[in-house]
């Protein structure tokens, strides 16, 4: 019987994966195989991602573009905003009602989010960073950079020569 109930619980989750890769691979312009969608996930039709992409919760929201490199993973209820609302010599306060200010992000390969991360447009993370959960990106990011907090700021970074290393023998999770 519980072979029977775990059978059916892996297919139930198998069956939520599948469409929560459709409604990605739907709204994507651009994505590369494999994509592995784990949890709920929306992208915008700006959206370009590259091989291996991991998503367990992922919202990109507003008009920006978004590319994200190879190999990426997310953990869960992470948000990437594009838009935001113009409020300088706009038409009414605290925020204009017509205008909305639209700004990319670039997020290079083998970039790693913690749970509930959040990107600000206008923010390129560079290769090999990591990003702890909970944090709010409101500025570049540069290469094996470790960053945390609100807003994130680099607390360390990763043994480049290590990273180096396992990058050119392809030990991609």
């Amino acid at each position: 019987m519980k072979m029977l109930i775990k059978k059916i619980r892996d297919f139930q989750m198998q069956r939520r994966r599948n469409l929560f890769k459709k409604r990605v691979v739907k709204n994507a312009l651009e994505y590369q195989e494999p994509l592995k969608v784990n949890g709920l996930s929306v992208v915008n039709s700006f959206t370009k991602l590259g091989k291996n992409v991991n998503f367990n919760g992922m919202k990109i929201k507003g008009a920006g573009k978004v590319t994200i490199g190879d190999n990426f993973h997310s953990g869960e209820d992470c948000v990437i905003l594009t838009s935001f609302h113009q409020y300088d010599n706009g038409d009414s306060i605290p925020y204009d009602s017509s205008k909305s200010i639209h700004k990319d992000v670039t997020i290079e390969d083998n970039v790693w989010f913690g749970e509930k991360v959040m990107v600000l447009g206008g923010v390129k993370i560079g290769e090999g960073a990591i990003i702890q959960a909970g944090s709010v990106v409101v500025n570049n990011v540069p290469k094996c950079a470790i960053v945390g907090g609100h807003p994130a700021k680099i607390f360390k970074y990763r043994d480049i020569e290590h990273y180096d290393k396992l990058k050119k023998q392809k030990k991609f999770h």
